[in-house]
């Protein structure tokens, strides 16, 4: 298959353009939408649609336009909306063309039309943003080397892969191009739906044999369920297609294939399901909130990080927080390189997987293997392993299969040092591994969530934030250069946010949350004590999973030291908070290490205890930050000592009967 590279960033501009409610009043020409300095036309007095394109230029679909109405609207709004804008268009001799309408995730429609008509769709009621098409791509691109190598997870002593399960209790959909179903490899567990909404392909040039429109489709399929080369071979795999022959597709028919399988699984609902996105594009706002609802809908979406050596968090839907993003890596568990290229990192990645030469399925023949690289492939790993999870526990959730993923990973193998300074810290140094035995949950799970860098002016935060379904056990700032003003958490919307502070003359702060999952886990934080006052839990069943603080003065301090008795030890001119969690047989306590001769001290939970809390507890310009599960503090000019306290919790084991 000929595949496009497209190694460019492609971002999406926001620019705002006036709208007005009444759709009988005469239309204003809108000022212009493309500025060249990026920049916002001035608007009128009534509410303002957005109008996002990409500034890829090569990634456009020009004319074609995804016109989306505000939350709460219904399909009748959609119609309406359609006809109105017809109308308006007919009077002024343009013609439109209805490509596809969304009533599920969002409410909209796709529309071919002239650019000339935007001013007119803006202005209509219940336009909340209108986003110009854009094409999504394929993340894989075909490797020389033919060598078979194992597929990722657990082996026999004879070297024969065997998980813990085949993933015969869960079905992948699977959003690519075609698939050979035919391929020994799955033949009789690919099911090609109906569904097929791909564009045209590029040039004069394209041959369209079965084998290129198939190729990267039936790799993945043999990845994620093949009898011999896949992770999960017992997985049913439905194909829904996206991609044409060239790998290539646009956002609105991913949202179109989103929308099919959420009316699918309306009308024959199933416990184990995952989705797989092998193929990535511009940020899109559209895309990422589909994405978004079939997670909330309790679907396990899983998606390549990209192939650009960029920040995932600039694509879509890597970008999506509630999207399990998966990068690659090679045999050596490194960072996966093509050319100039290479597999995409950042905070928005949550795991790596193998995806360097990875030896599947070929649709050359039915009996024929070949060797591919890129984060589809990796992507592909961990949707195996997902069907893997949830064949064991078919009432696991999206958050559940997420954390058993980062349970069971493997961390600190990846040499993180190639990436940019700005982003070693914020990279997850773990790579998927196949859970040892059947995953039932049951424990405590942890994880880091790392905010965007703050602006640099001495009151600038930054926000972090868990899932919906996730505790927040712990909140810490971190500072590149110098040492932060300390970190809070607040409440917004009933869901705790942590808040790192920035200060004077430092480049910006990370703010970091330790988000958990636990049966009947739950969590609050107590407000701050006055100045230099201890903190504590009211209630003697909870514990303390974190202590926090805010310097009073502008001379530097040492945070509250965890202390037994449920309480948070104040030293200083310090506002304390305290985290007070409470769940069944949940126990925490405090770790601690002091150094007077080394610059750098580490605290690590004890196997089946999970790290909650790590903070510097001396010395006003150590700087802390956690590793896994282990607390490591870093003693900066002017500390005397280095003191290091972390705070560790699980679920008490069951005391065997008497």
């Amino acid at each position: 298959m000929r595949l496009t590279r497209a190694w460019a960033l492609c971002l999406c501009a926001f620019l705002a353009v006036s709208a007005r409610d009444d759709p009988e009043e005469e239309d204003e020409l809108v000022p212009d939408l493309n500025r060249e300095d990026g920049t916002q036309p001035e608007t009128g007095t009534g509410p303002a649609a957005e109008f996002l394109r990409c500034n890829k230029a090569a990634w456009r679909i020009p004319g074609q336009y995804l016109v989306m109405l505000h939350r709460g609207s219904h399909e009748s709004h959609v119609h309406r909306t359609i006809r109105r804008l017809t109308a308006k268009a007919a009077r002024r001799g343009y013609l439109l063309e209805v490509l596809q309408t969304y009533s599920g995730a969002l409410h909209g429609f796709l529309v071919k039309m002239s650019s000339d008509v935007l001013h007119l769709a803006v202005k209509l009621p219940h336009v909340h943003y209108i986003e110009e098409d854009s094409s999504i791509f394929a993340q894989s691109a075909p490797w020389n080397l033919q060598r078979l190598l194992q597929p990722h997870g657990g082996s026999s002593e004879n070297g024969t892969y065997r998980p813990p399960n085949d993933g015969g209790m869960a079905e992948v959909y699977l959003m690519d191009g075609s698939v050979q179903s035919s391929h020994r490899e799955v033949e009789g567990r690919v099911l090609i739906t109906d569904f097929n909404s791909v564009p045209e392909e590029d040039g004069v040039r394209v041959h369209r044999q079965a084998s290129q429109c198939d190729s990267h489709g039936t790799h993945m399929a043999g990845v994620v369920s093949g009898s011999d080369s896949g992770v999960a071979p017992g997985a049913g795999v439905n194909l829904v297609r996206v991609l044409n022959c060239q790998g290539k597709g646009t956002v609105s028919g991913a949202l179109a294939g989103l929308e099919y399988i959420r009316a699918t699984l309306s009308s024959r609902p199933t416990d184990a399901v995952v989705i797989l996105l092998p193929f990535i594009g511009g940020f899109s706002r559209s895309l990422n909130a589909a994405c978004r609802d079939m997670v909330a809908n309790g679907v396990t979406v899983i998606a390549a990080a990209g192939n650009y050596r960029d920040d995932a968090c600039l694509y879509s839907p890597a970008s999506e927080p509630e999207v399990i993003t998966v990068g690659a890596v090679n045999l050596s568990d490194q960072l996966m390189s093509q050319g100039a290229g290479g597999t995409n990192f950042g905070r928005c990645v949550d795991l790596f997987a193998p995806g360097d030469d990875i030896v599947s399925a070929s649709s050359d023949c039915i009996t024929c293997f070949t060797s591919r690289s890129g984060t589809s492939q990796a992507a592909a790993h961990a949707a195996g392993v997902a069907a893997v999870i949830l064949s064991a526990n078919q009432k696991a959730t999206p958050l559940q299969v997420l954390h058993a993923l980062l349970r069971h990973s493997i961390s600190n193998t990846i040499n993180l040092l190639p990436l940019p300074e700005t982003q070693r810290l914020t990279t997850a140094n773990l790579v998927a591994a196949m859970p040892l035995d059947n995953f039932t949950g049951g424990e405590l799970l942890c994880r880091s969530v790392w905010s965007e860098r703050s602006g640099v002016a001495k009151t600038d935060t930054a926000v972090s934030r868990c899932r919906q379904q996730e505790e927040m056990m712990g909140c810490s700032g971190y500072a590149p250069v110098g040492v932060g003003e300390g970190e809070t958490i607040t409440v917004s919307g009933g869901q705790m946010e942590c808040v790192a502070h920035n200060g004077p003359g430092l480049q910006g702060v990370y703010a970091v949350a330790r988000c958990c999952v636990m049966g009947g886990l739950q969590c609050q934080v107590r407000p701050g004590s006055p100045q230099g006052r201890d903190a504590g839990c009211e209630n003697v069943q909870q514990h303390v999973s974190a202590c926090l603080s805010r310097p009073g003065g502008r001379k530097p301090h040492s945070g509250p030291r965890p202390a037994e008795g449920n309480r948070c030890e104040a030293k200083g001119r310090v506002t304390t908070q305290v985290v007070c969690c409470h769940g069944p047989s949940l126990e925490c306590k405090v770790l601690d290490s002091e150094s007077a001769e080394r610059n750098t001290v580490e605290v690590s939970c004890e196997t089946g205890w999970t790290l909650t809390s790590c903070r510097a507890v001396a010395g006003g310009y150590s700087k802390s930050f956690a590793e896994e599960n282990a607390c490591r503090v870093v003693g900066g000019v002017g500390d005397d000592r280095v003191a290091a306290a972390a705070v560790c919790c699980r679920v008490s084991p069951a005391k065997p009967a008497q």
